[in-house]
């Protein structure tokens, strides 16, 4: 057994289930992207989350004690993504990183946008020409220093 082995139990609990990731989120009293990032993967549980997502997804003492080991984050299986979806922020970043880099320098300076000191919010914008989806990304900015 192994991280992945537990995340792909997740997600087979959650679609026999039906489960909702929002739902999730609730019990374990985090924000849905975080704890979606969580379940696929990507983050570290405390052990009482563990405890929360192991009476969810029914795992066992074992499977919840992976849920708390630091995981190898980067969840893309190829260099360029070949999911669609995951393929269009690829895109973004591809066009509008040297802007969104060149902005940012322009208003902070020297530095970068933490991923680690970060939160993100995903909502469903509702309009006339077809729902539009709203995401807001919000890190730390950190200065390079000089030494």
């Amino acid at each position: 057994m192994n991280r992945n082995d537990v995340t792909e139990k997740i997600i087979t609990v959650k679609v026999s289930k039906g489960i909702k990731w929002d739902d999730v989120a609730k019990k374990v009293g985090e924000s849905k992207e975080w704890t979606t990032a969580l379940c696929l993967g990507q983050m570290t549980a405390t052990p009482a989350q563990a405890k929360v997502l192991g009476k969810i997804f029914g795992l066992t003492a074992d499977e919840q004690k992976w849920l708390q080991v630091v995981p190898y984050k980067g969840s893309l299986p190829t260099p360029v993504p070949t999911d669609p979806l995951i393929y269009r922020w690829y895109e973004i970043v591809s066009v509008y990183g040297s802007t969104i880099k060149e902005l940012i320098h322009e208003e902070f300076g020297d530095g970068i946008m933490s991923a680690i000191d970060f939160s993100m919010d995903i909502q469903r914008q509702a309009d006339p020409k077809g729902d539009r989806v709203n995401v807001v990304l919000s890190g730390k900015f950190l200065p390079y220093k000089t030494y």
